[in-house]
């Protein structure tokens, strides 16, 4: 059957596949927050059979339900029936703006990125005092939030790895653009262009990335098939730091928020608790851990468009960080710092970094 809509000639069997049993409910952020049953997957499935069946327009008045996901992937993690509602939900979002529906913010985020090259448009990011565009075996590719909200814990991880006497480099960077595709936009070609070539006129053979959106971009989008192409392999730094012994150590107690990004997306969950546990004897899981852990509410756009929400989110990760007493919060996504900083109340005494900023501090404190 010929559908009159793209998701639906590709996504269509896996959305009559939903069997509405729920399971998605338990795990759902945003529904876990708002109670609402048109925001879990299951409910965004209903409303898509319905769209199918030509009941129901895609149109505006579907705009706060479709584009309140954060793509977190619990869901499809959950799935008995193997339905993949974050995929399906990005190629709604792409449907919908093509016939000319989105949010606000999304389209305000596209507009920023034809006309700028980070999602906030600002013209000077922090230098980090180091070289830039040299010949080297790595690239360090820092990321948009790294760059412009979070460069002290940026700072922290290129102290890293001077201390480790790593051969890299900066470049002259650019929003990856992968975020659009979230938002129902396709990746900036012309930013990923300007990625690519610089990458490769460093002539380094792999790729360190500070954020794990902008690995997962290089390592899955067409746009940067020149680098796999030319045998760079990108990873996580999270990835690249595992088998270093910083010969430091910590008595307080440790907890790890894992990323949607790093967690259930490219299934990396070993490589930061080891790096933890070599520093921190005293680590203990938040209840939620591994491909169980609560999403932060910051991904899919949901931390511009739904600021409200985003926050809230967050604030419900942090209370299983009470429950357990830990004193530091690690995890390794600038996003998730960024938004988990933003929720904690003055109340709670905990503190968050990435593992790498919490690593230079010792190094700095031994």
């Amino acid at each position: 059957m010929e559908g009159k809509y793209e998701f639906e000639k590709k996504f269509r069997d896996q959305v009559l596949r939903c069997s509405s049993c729920g399971f998605c409910r338990a795990v759902c952020p945003v529904f876990g927050l708002t109670k609402r049953p048109a925001f879990n997957a299951r409910g965004k499935m209903l409303i898509l059979k319905e769209v199918m069946d030509g009941n129901v327009p895609l149109n505006d008045e579907l705009v706060e339900t479709l584009f309140q996901c954060t793509t977190c992937a619990s869901c499809a993690n959950q799935c008995p029936s193997g339905v993949n509602p974050p995929e399906i939900i990005k190629q709604v979002r792409k449907d919908m703006v093509q016939s000319g529906t989105c949010h606000p913010s999304f389209e305000g985020m596209n507009r920023v990125l034809q006309e700028h090259t980070n999602i906030y448009g600002e013209d000077e990011p922090e230098d980090f005092e180091r070289e830039r565009n040299k010949k080297a075996e790595f690239v360090f590719f820092i990321g948009c939030v790294g760059s412009y909200r979070e460069d002290e814990a940026t700072m922290a991880t290129l102290h890293i790895l001077d201390h480790l006497k790593v051969d890299y480099t900066l470049i002259d960077e650019v929003c990856c653009s992968g975020a659009l595709e979230d938002v129902g936009y396709d990746v900036n070609d012309r930013l990923s262009k300007t990625n690519v070539e610089l990458i490769l006129a460093t002539g380094a053979r792999t790729v360190i990335t500070g954020c794990p959106y902008c690995a997962r971009t290089f390592n899955n989008k067409s746009e940067y098939d020149a680098l796999r192409e030319a045998g760079l392999k990108i990873i996580h730094v999270s990835q690249f730091l595992k088998d270093f012994d910083l010969g430091i150590k910590t008595d307080q107690l440790v907890t790890y928020h894992d990323p949607c990004d790093l967690g259930r997306h490219c299934d990396i969950y070993d490589e930061p608790r080891e790096i933890i546990r070599r520093i921190a004897p005293n680590f203990v899981e938040l209840r939620h851990n591994r491909a169980d852990a609560l999403c932060c509410g910051a991904g899919g756009g949901v931390r511009g468009a739904f600021a409200k929400n985003s926050i809230a989110m967050a604030r419900k990760r942090l209370e299983e960080v009470e429950e357990i007493g830990a004193e530091v919060v690690l995890t390794e996504c600038n996003s998730c710092v960024h938004n988990l900083n933003n929720a904690k109340l003055r109340a709670q005494k905990f503190k968050i970094y990435t593992t790498t900023q919490f690593l230079s501090q010792l190094l700095e404190a031994s």
